[in-house]
């Protein structure tokens, strides 16, 4: 199913207008100024058109999410590399020579963007400066590329980076080096790493949800819930594609106080072969837990909140590469309550 959906630009006509003379940002949801809007592209389709050429949908990245993370706890993971983040525009194919020209013909002659900018576009993409009649002539030799926002990144600065107008390419060229926003394997891994979600990272605790002062308390992840996850990313008409895969390393932590120590004294406890953690079992109460918390102060008529972090390296592999390629790892957190009694001690 189609990933992405183009930017609705909703600010005065006198930017709006700005931004069609500069570039190809314009999209189905723009609203032009003078009130009017544009019209619509050619009908969403999975089929080609009269031309037999790209359907109106075929340069949307497309996301396999069959073996992501799921439930209603599920959620995504937070880059631990600071600012680093997944695109939050690029460019894909989009268009056919004939899918264009309906697409363009109509906002020229509803005049609704002015003489001037109207003159340029045709002159662009009818009059031969580069394109002559929208480049029909190489009708089933490639696409008409255009700038796509990243589903729920569109409030985002990096989303107006794209503001390059329609441009072709031949089918099998790469596109233009100038374009660093241009769609590529990579690009794939990084938007299917914003659409991984991994199950909650409440841990097994014991004894579980009340505890004694200075009793350590054993913590643990249940492996059947902490399996590898991954998302794949392809743009099926380019016939590249990307899997990013997210896999747990370790578990953090925080037990809500000071008052507290934690085993290990780092409060980071790492993937064990197949578990992270070590359930707790009869016999093992005089042990110190691999994993786990001891704390040293009643939390009074109160609960204190343990934090519990998981890890995830994340790496990807695609088109064009050969073996695993390194993403940030990626984090997810979830807090519950943890009550802290004191012993009581019976006096004769």
């Amino acid at each position: 199913m189609p990933a992405v959906k183009r930017r609705g630009v909703v600010v005065g006509s006198a930017v709006v207008l700005m931004l069609l003379a500069n570039s190809g940002l314009a999209s189905a949801d723009d609203d032009f100024g003078n009130g009017s809007q544009k019209p619509s592209p050619p009908p969403v389709s999975g089929n080609a058109d009269e031309d037999g050429k790209l359907s109106s949908t075929a340069g949307a990245v497309v996301f396999d999410r069959s073996k992501n993370g799921s439930g209603q706890s599920a959620g995504p993971v937070t880059s631990t590399a600071s600012n680093w983040t997944p695109p939050a525009c690029y460019y894909a194919p989009k268009y056919s020579p004939d899918q264009l020209k309906k697409y363009l013909e109509p906002i020229w002659e509803a005049g609704s963007t002015g003489y001037e900018w109207d003159a340029k576009q045709r002159k662009k993409f009818e009059g031969g400066d580069p394109y002559k009649d929208f480049n029909k002539e190489k009708a089933g030799e490639g696409y008409f590329w255009a700038s796509y926002v990243t589903e729920g990144r569109e409030g985002d600065p990096g989303a107006l980076d794209c503001t390059r107008d329609y441009f072709w390419v031949d089918t099998g060229d790469p596109p233009p080096p100038e374009i660093p926003q241009a769609i590529t394997p990579e690009m794939l891994a990084q938007l299917a790493y914003a659409e991984i979600r991994v199950p909650s990272t409440k841990v097994e605790l014991a004894p579980e949800g009340t505890t004694k002062v200075n009793l350590p308390t054993w913590a643990w992840l249940d492996a059947a819930d902490f399996k590898p996850v991954s998302v794949t990313a392809s743009v099926p008409l380019l016939g590249v594609q990307a899997t990013t895969t997210a896999e747990p390393i370790s578990l953090k932590i925080e037990p809500g106080t000071a008052d507290a120590t934690t085993y290990p004294a780092s409060g980071v406890c790492e993937l064990n072969g197949d578990q992270i953690g070590e359930a707790f079992a009869k016999g093992k109460a005089d042990e110190t837990p691999p994993c786990g918390v001891k704390y040293l102060r009643s939390s009074g008529d109160d609960s204190y909140k343990l934090q519990a972090t998981v890890t995830w390296k994340i790496h990807w592999t695609g088109t064009g590469v050969n073996g695993d390629q390194p993403l940030p790892d990626g984090e997810f957190g979830a807090d519950q309550d943890v009550i802290v009694q004191e012993i009581q001690a019976v006096n004769r």
